[in-house]
């Protein structure tokens, strides 16, 4: 306005700021650009001069004329001028002042618009037909201006329409002004003038415009509808489109809006005139949000008197369904948009009332579609909506903040109709693109979009970022992200869509970017973004040797399918072409298989074609990221951890582009797959959840070692082990999250449920992480009778428990079998000597191609102890008081002199070693006496046995008089294919004399380790510290063979 007080005769002439040079105006003197540089002059203020050559008006002379404007535009920059003054000729008519003028203003436009924004060069200008543009654009003026004009049209540049940019104009009144009238009609007519409030010729686009989209979840009360107002109101842009959905559903307004209408049109095609009572509960919705928010006034009389008017259409438009028992598309395009409109004419209403400069656009006026060949969607006339959008600001003028309804548009025919599924935000990322604008916002009712469906995998991340390829990938394979057709506008001009939470704002949202802004943005910290499953699908499989080599195959195959109406959701062909299999919906399953047998109902009546197979029952699972491109090993990783998760993959496709690894598993596995896949590229290297049957004295044990070393495995190994349940013969708990270790027994008090080993496996094989283990620290038969079934549902098992090791042969080999076939692990080294390595010293012997022929050893704690001590003077009955006094033997001491526990170990190792014996083939000798095998109590027992020491004195005694000890040991004789247990002499210098207190020792006679020198493995081998430790060391080793580090 200062240049305007300078020159108080003058006409300034302004529309929407241009991106600065440097974030100041430009000034334009259409008229004498000498005189304007004398007043910057006068200012201080830096300023450019382009004196434009006004007599280089033909059409050849462009491309030279804008390339020394680019130049010009460049020094100026440069030099950080702040204005630029255009000098366009002179004023006088007769030398061609309508010419210069115009000129001016098109010319300049095109060359800031292609300076700034990047758009096309010269070459737009060739090829225009001059006189044609300029009767056009001639068609705006009064008629004695129009003759005018004509007599100038020879001179006038073509008419280059430049979306988004407008100038600033300074217009200045000087003695030779003759036309002074024409030319501020000219320029205001074309430009737009300050002196008509909010006038603009089009539509002003640039990024200065930000998006924001709301759905039906954010405009479901009058509460949040005043939310939404205010959050746009105090939107920092400087210019803001909001589009909306129809009002959605919540606790205090249950009613959904677009599914009231959908099911008042459904009544009314039934005949059912039970339509008018929705058409009530629709009305009143409207009027009671309408009133609490606008309150009584001239805005709540405005917007009840236009929704009666619809309401009152609506219902004879139902009634006409009604009488004719159908309703056409057209007609329910036509109903169903209201609830768009009605929210959108609500927000308006209530950001006017808020004092903000708004303006209500209805989209039907803007948005022209075109439907796609199937009719699920539809495409985006861009031209026409563009031209209908300049026409809208002509005729509503240039506002702060504009209110668009979403999903409704108008076809090529001028009907109504709707942008089909995720309608609203296509309409909100068409607008972004027919505003130009600089950033598009989804405001919905979740953080952002998810690595993962967090229903199926709670610990799914919120995602910074995505590329729109990545965007695509995730949506195609169902996860909740923008519909693929949605992001198409906003990426054919690269702007950014934010995801948003309107009802978390502190919540960043995702960014959907491009590639290179997305790259910068993440700087490339995560390979894969996401994953997401296709449930309920069914391969389809074709093969035959006729197939191979023969061109045409595949397209008969899918032109056969396509012309079915199935769709192919992914493919995958060997590379020897006897096969291709691709899959479908389950739904659609039988119609792929019909349609291709009666297609190639000829080669297989001749063999070339082997038959059509139809697999059910599948789900597809995708990995998407574009990080996969610059990542070797992504697929191996994926590949693995399904395989550790005992998936089983069916089919496996990857693009050349390596955007996304898609395979195809069975539908039971879809929930534990997506988990696998997800816990190996989001958690830590190792997830593993475990439950803890027996939560006694060796599990109760256990736990508390693994709260000691929870942090330290997780932190140094990236080991994650979290219990998820205990359970013991009555009472179980569970924990989807897991357990919380430091307080686990006032949970187990407080939510402890009845027991019920089948549900308890259930629970586990259901939880989210990949890598799961059932340990079993009982003594009991029950656990290993649900082993096989365990492990079938993908859980691993860890047990001390010798039941099953030493139990029916037909159950061990199944269970042997099981862990053999599949990536399910048996972890067994507690069983035999508690911590120390006997199970798997034997196993590394073997798997070396040693051979093992001879194993003995005292494998009894309580044994060893007894023994240890038994020569100290006392009798045999006090040294075994004194073991049961300090807890090394059961509560029945017979448990153990019975000789049946370390039978039990034998038949382990026996079997380790190849010797497949039943436990009843182990010959014992019991040192329980015969007649008190018979004892009701331990106590009774205990009692009578002090009348038997005389016999356990006398072996002890004649085992002195030949220098030798007594030991009850159990033996695997290899060689003789047979087991033993017994009370065996060594001689003093044996290994096995020189035993003190509980320790287990076992002598591994093999070929490498002769008789005269065997290998010898010696330790503590009972008490609840050491067998707790020895499982511990178990749940490690299976967390080696899951990918810890070693």
């Amino acid at each position: 306005m200062l240049l305007g007080q300078q020159f108080p005769n003058a006409v300034l002439l302004e529309g929407s700021r241009l991106p600065p040079l440097h974030a100041s105006k430009h000034f334009l003197n259409l008229t004498n650009g000498m005189e304007m540089a004398s007043l910057l002059h006068q200012l201080q203020l830096p300023f450019s001069v382009v004196r434009m050559r006004s007599t280089c008006l033909e059409q050849q002379a462009f491309e030279a004329l804008m390339l020394e404007l680019d130049a010009n535009l460049l020094l100026a920059a440069a030099l950080g001028h702040s204005c630029v003054v255009w000098d366009c000729g002179c004023r006088n008519k007769h030398n061609g002042a309508p010419r210069a003028l115009w000129y001016g203003l098109e010319f300049v436009r095109f060359a800031l618009q292609r300076f700034w924004l990047g758009d096309g060069g010269p070459a737009h200008l060739r090829g225009h037909n001059v006189a044609q543009d300029f009767e056009a654009a001639c068609r705006r003026f009064h008629p004695s201006t129009k003759k005018r004009l004509r007599y100038y049209k020879r001179y006038l540049a073509p008419r280059v329409v430049q979306q988004g940019v407008q100038l600033h104009g300074f217009f200045k009144r000087t003695q030779h002004d003759e036309d002074y009238e024409f030319f501020v009609d000219l320029a205001q007519q074309h430009c737009g003038s300050e002196s008509t409030a909010n006038a603009v010729d089009g539509c002003p686009r640039g990024s200065h415009w930000q998006v924001h989209k709301f759905g039906g979840t954010c405009m479901a009360s009058p509460d949040r509808l005043k939310a939404v107002a205010e959050l746009i109101i105090n939107e920092p842009a400087q210019q803001t489109v909001t589009v909306v959905s129809a009002m959605g559903s919540c606790a205090e307004s249950p009613v959904k809006v677009t599914d009231l209408i959908l099911n008042m049109i459904d009544k009314a095609a039934r005949q059912d005139a039970a339509f008018l009572v929705d058409l009530a509960a629709l009305q009143e919705k409207h009027v009671e949000t309408a009133k609490k928010l606008l309150g009584q006034g001239p805005e709540l009389t405005a917007f009840v008197s236009r929704l009666m008017d619809d309401i009152g259409n609506l219902k004879a438009m139902l009634q006409a369904i009604c009488i004719a028992g159908m309703a056409t598309d057209a007609f329910v395009d036509f109903v169903v948009g209201h609830g768009e409109l009605w929210s959108a004419q609500l927000l308006a209403a209530t950001c006017k009332q808020m004092g903000a400069d708004v303006a209500f656009m209805d989209t039907r006026d803007v948005l022209v579609v075109t439907p796609t060949s199937d009719g699920t969607s539809v495409d985006l006339d861009e031209e026409a909506s563009n031209k209908r959008l300049d026409e809208w600001f002509k005729q509503h003028g240039n506002h702060k903040l504009v209110i668009a309804t979403g999903f409704i548009a108008k076809n090529q025919k001028g009907q109504a109709t709707t942008l089909k599924r995720n309608g609203s935000d296509f309409s909100a990322t068409i607008m972004g693109a027919l505003f130009r604008s600089g950033h598009i916002t989804i405001w919905t009712d979740v953080d952002g979009v998810y690595s993962a469906d967090p229903r199926k995998v709670p610990e799914a991340v919120c995602l910074p970022s995505l590329t729109y390829h990545e965007a695509w990938e995730l949506s195609y394979f169902g996860a909740n992200v923008l519909h693929p057709r949605t992001t198409l506008p906003a990426m054919k001009y690269s702007i950014p869509i934010a995801i948003r939470n309107f009802f978390n704002l502190a919540a960043p949202g995702t960014q959907v970017l491009d590639l290179e802004a997305e790259q910068k943005f993440s700087k490339g910290a995560v390979t894969i973004k996401g994953f997401a499953t296709i449930d309920n699908v069914c391969l389809i499989n074709i093969e035959g040797t006729g197939m191979v080599g023969v061109p045409g195959i595949a397209s008969a195959v899918f032109s056969t399918v396509r012309d079915a109406g199935v769709n192919v959701i992914m493919i995958s062909q060997a590379s020897s072409e006897h096969s291709i299999c691709f899959a479908v919906k389950g739904s659609e399953g039988d119609t792929a298989v019909a349609v291709l047998k009666k297609r190639f109902a000829d080669s297989i009546s001749a063999g070339r074609v082997s038959g059509v197979e139809r697999i059910d029952n599948c789900c597809v699972l995708a990995a998407v990221g574009q990080g996969m491109v610059r990542r070797k090993g992504v697929a191996a990783t994926m590949m693995g951890a399904l395989a550790k998760a005992n998936v089983n993959i069916k089919a496996l496709a990857q693009g050349s582009s390596e955007y996304n690894i898609t395979v195809l598993i069975d539908q039971k596995d879809s929930e534990r797959a997506l988990r696998a896949v997800h816990s190996r590229f989001y958690l830590s290297d190792v997830p593993i959840g475990v439950g803890i049957v027996g939560p006694g004295l060796i599990g109760g044990t256990l736990i508390e070692q693994l709260r000691e070393q929870a942090v330290q495995l997780r932190e140094e190994f990236n080991i994650d082990i979290r219990v998820l349940g205990i359970a013991d013969s009555k009472h179980m708990l569970t924990s989807e999250g897991g357990i919380d270790l430091a307080n686990w027994r006032q949970q187990w008090e407080s939510n402890k449920q009845p027991s019920d080993l089948q549900a308890f496996g259930d629970a586990l094989a259901s939880s989210y992480i990949p890598n799961l283990a059932i340990v079993d620290c009982t003594a009991s038969d029950a656990p290993p009778a649900h082993y096989l079934e365990w492990m079938g549902k993908g859980l691993n098992i860890i047990t001390p428990n010798k039941k099953l090791g030493s139990g029916p042969l037909e159950r061990y080999q199944a269970v042997r079998r099981m862990q053999r076939e599949s990536y399910i692990h048996f972890f067994y080294e507690g069983t035999v000597g508690a911590g120390l390595p006997i199970i798997g010293t034997l196993k590394h012997l073997l798997e070396t191609g040693d051979k093992a022929q001879l194993v003995e050893g005292v494998f009894s704690g309580t044994l060893s102890f007894i023994f240890n001590t038994f020569g100290d003077g006392r009798p045999f009955s006090e040294i075994v008081k004194d073991a049961k006094a300090q807890g090394y033997t059961e509560p029945d001491p017979r448990d153990d002199l019975n000789g049946t526990d370390v039978a039990r170990k034998v038949a382990i190792l026996a079997r380790e070693c190849g010797l497949m014996l039943e436990l009843d083939d182990i010959p014992v000798e019991s040192l329980v006496p015969e007649p008190l095998r018979s004892c009701k109590t331990a106590e009774e027992y205990m009692s009578r046995l002090p009348e038997f020491d005389a016999d356990m004195a006398a072996k002890l005694d004649a085992a002195r008089a030949s220098g030798e000890v007594l030991r009850y040991v159990g033996v695997v004789d290899v060689k003789a294919g047979k087991g033993s247990v017994e009370l065996r002499r060594y001689p003093a210098s044996h290994p096995f004399a020189q035993l003190q207190g509980s320790d287990n020792i076992i002598a591994f006679t093999t070929a490498r380790y002769g008789k005269q020198q065997p290998l010898i493995v010696r330790g503590p081998g009972a008490g609840a510290a050491v067998t707790a430790g020895g499982v511990f060391s178990d749940l490690l080793r299976l967390a080696a063979y899951l990918g810890a580090p070693s």
